[in-house]
């Protein structure tokens, strides 16, 4: 690591629509919290920056599918969110939103400031519009059939079925999603950042710059585009949820999303630094500060090319050091996908896994996409918690804690000799930070639990309660146990926070910093009196594995029925059972409300056999008026029983519609009653 002083550390704002999954987590915010709380232990002076990025059609999608306003979705989502990475112990300075006062003025500056030294262009175009919603149609609200696959329901920008990128010129027959009817071409006036012309200093600066320390797929996805040639983007949208753009004259247009989010870091860094005493230009203007942004692949465009081309226009500002964006985290082998419901939603994980934040964080971490598409499985996730969690880093911790108060009532006990091991920890220490340094994540967990192995080998081959006749050496030992014990309980806090507060308090050590833990000799001293044993970790059983493997399979039989709004189906039944119904045709002679029951009515209904009495939790759905005379089908063999004191011999047959509401089963003409069906 150089010796820089200063980090300013960001992570990609997560869209306020819906809540995290594990892809999100394993993908930004927990390998950005690892670097953030060792730069911290360094002593380095950290803004660790997030926020919720509440602006774009996603957001404006899910609000008109739910029938609220955008800043319901976005209140709802913002404070699901970060109570969900605060849970997870995710140690950001500031975390804020887009749609704070603060944002907007800061971003409405920025783009001022680009508009007045003449680095927007202005270009008129033809986008579609939709002349009854009276609305220009971002490319997420126009649908139509993919040419590439026949989907009827692609995206302007995408076919979710087949995945390829679309634009909606591509569409056949074009739809606007606000009102389904065929959209217009319009011109309309837009600012465009000319990217063509930062082509040259984006290449000096990242091809030639970073081609040895940017990870491969950042740099080889960034090539792919200079190589293609940039071409000027849209800065602003012809939309009415965003920040207006701050020109006379441009009433109903808003920045682009992709140029206000990233200005987010920018404006959450004044609002933590005004609340704290600091000066915000320190970690965005200070040439001696590291700017680091954590993303996933799919924001590199973003964070690489488009935002530090504003950065460079404005010219005032850093560009960033490094930009260690994570491919893609599968589950069970199939992409994670939230319009099907394939996630674990880390919310969720909290409530079905109480308390155990950090074997999430140690999964993840270990499965990490750092380079590549990796893959989360519940069974692997239950194998590396009571194997490697409990059956190796807690083992040896409660064996050492559980020996040393049996042989020393909890005191650690003075050494005459050392041993090999106890050396070693500084190494171990020192590849850990190497490699967190290098945004090695996965490897530097694996140094970690690597000490505890070394550990377990250790004791293992000590055997000092084989030793009792040797005192001397039985200290020894137990000193040197210790030694080890306390360096997992320091060195485990970028990774597992919670249980390394736990393993800390245990011993009655105070966490301190990595460059003192690799310059001494002792990690706990002679003398010292630790604290009451406690289990650090706990064995995940069969039972809770098998309750999410059948949450997945529930959402893959939703996913490949035909109407996903159906009830699932109910357990299978014999012929023989069958062939005991007795539907036939009937005709509602009468019909009247039951008393002091609003869902309640009371019918007459010839079945053909007779007239009987039916009671039916249909009065929600039909008027009286409605019913009478109609036919419908008849389960005539059900047992009597009492609803309301009114003995109801039968059963009606109706369907659920999408509208919630039921309709009838009936024969589609005039049928005779007591005609059996089936």
């Amino acid at each position: 690591m150089s010796n820089t002083n200063r980090y300013t550390i960001t992570a990609a704002l997560p869209y306020a629509n819906g809540p995290l999954h594990i892809g999100h987590m394993a993908g930004v915010y927990v390998p950005s919290d690892i670097f953030a709380r060792y730069l911290r232990r360094k002593g380095k002076d950290v803004a660790f920056i997030g926020g919720s990025d509440e602006h774009g059609i996603p957001i404006t999608i899910r609000a008109k599918n739910e029938g609220v306003t955008p800043q319901d979705i976005v209140d709802k989502y913002h404070e699901n969110i970060k109570n969900t990475l605060e849970s997870f112990g995710v140690t950001f300075d500031v975390y804020s939103r887009t749609t704070s006062a603060k944002h907007r003025e800061v971003a409405q500056d920025f783009f001022k400031t680009l508009y007045q030294n003449s680095k927007f262009t202005e270009e008129v175009t033809e986008q579609y519009y939709d002349e009854e919603a009276k609305e220009f149609l971002a490319d997420r609200y126009i649908r139509g059939e993919c040419p590439k696959c026949g989907n009827p329901d692609a995206y302007g920008d995408q076919c979710e079925k087949c995945g390829s990128t679309l634009s909606p010129e591509e569409l056949i027959n074009p739809r606007s999603a606000l009102s389904g009817n065929t959209p217009i071409k319009r011109e309309t006036k837009n600012w465009y950042l000319p990217l063509d012309q930062y082509q040259d200093f984006l290449k000096d600066w990242i091809l030639l710059g970073h081609k040895e320390d940017w990870k491969s797929n950042v740099y080889g996805q960034v090539k792919s585009w200079l190589d293609d040639g940039l071409k000027p983007r849209a800065m602003t949208r012809d939309l009415n949820w965003g920040i207006p753009v701050p020109i006379d004259g441009t009433e109903g247009k808003v920045m682009y999303v992709w140029f206000d989010a990233p200005i987010g870091y920018i404006s959450f860094t004044q609002e933590w630094a005004e609340k704290n005493g600091k000066d915000w230009k320190d970690y965005w203007q200070n040439p001696e500060t590291k700017l680091v942004h954590f993303i996933g692949k799919d924001n590199i465009v973003f964070h690489c090319i488009v935002f530090p081309s504003m950065l460079k226009a404005h010219g005032e500002y850093i560009l960033p050091d490094n930009v260690p964006a994570n491919e893609f985290l599968n589950l069970e082998d199939d992409k994670i996908s939230t319009s099907r419901n394939w996630a674990v939603w880390a919310h969720e994980y909290l409530e079905d896994f109480p308390n155990q934040q950090d074997t999430l964080r140690f999964v993840l971490t270990s499965n990490m996409p750092e380079n590549k598409d990796n893959n989360f499985t519940w069974k692997d996730f239950q194998t590396k918690n009571n194997s490697e969690l409990v059956g190796i880093l807690g083992n040896f911790i409660n064996r050492v804690m559980v020996l040393t108060h049996k042989y020393y009532d909890g005191i650690i006990p003075t050494k005459t000799s050392s041993f090999d091991e106890v050396l070693q920890i500084k190494e171990y220490a020192k590849r850990i930070g190497e490699h967190i340094e290098h945004y090695e994540f996965r490897a530097a967990l694996h140094e970690y639990m690597n000490l505890a192995r070394l550990g377990n080998q250790f004791l293992q081959a000590q055997e000092p309660w084989k030793k009792a006749n040797d005192p001397e050496a039985v200290k020894n030992i137990m000193y040197a146990a210790n030694q080890i014990a306390v360096a997992l309980a320091q060195l485990a806090e970028p990774f597992l926070p919670f249980s390394s507060t736990k393993m800390l308090d245990m011993m009655k050590v105070e966490l301190k910093n990595w460059d003192d833990l690799i310059a001494t000799d002792e990690w706990i001293e002679s003398g010292h009196q630790l604290g009451e044993t406690t289990l650090i970790f706990n064995k995940i059983e069969d039972e809770s594995i098998q309750i999410q493997l059948d949450k997945l399979n529930h959402s893959k039989t939703k996913n490949s029925m035909t109407n996903p709004n159906a009830e699932p189906q109910k357990e299978m039944i014999s012929f023989d059972d069958f062939q005991k119904m007795d539907l036939r045709v009937g005709t509602i002679l009468e019909a009247k409300k039951v008393e002091k029951a609003d869902k309640l009515f009371e019918l007459k209904v010839d079945t053909g056999l007779d007239v009987r009495t039916i009671v039916s939790g249909i009065a929600e759905h039909f008027t009286l008026e409605e019913i009478v005379g109609k036919q419908a089908t008849v389960l005539v063999n059900l047992a009597p029983r009492k609803i309301r004191g009114i003995e109801s011999n039968g059963m009606l047959l109706f369907a659920d519609k999408a509208d919630g509401k039921l309709t009838f089963v009936h024969p589609e003409e005039k049928t005779p009653n007591g005609v059996q069906i089936g």
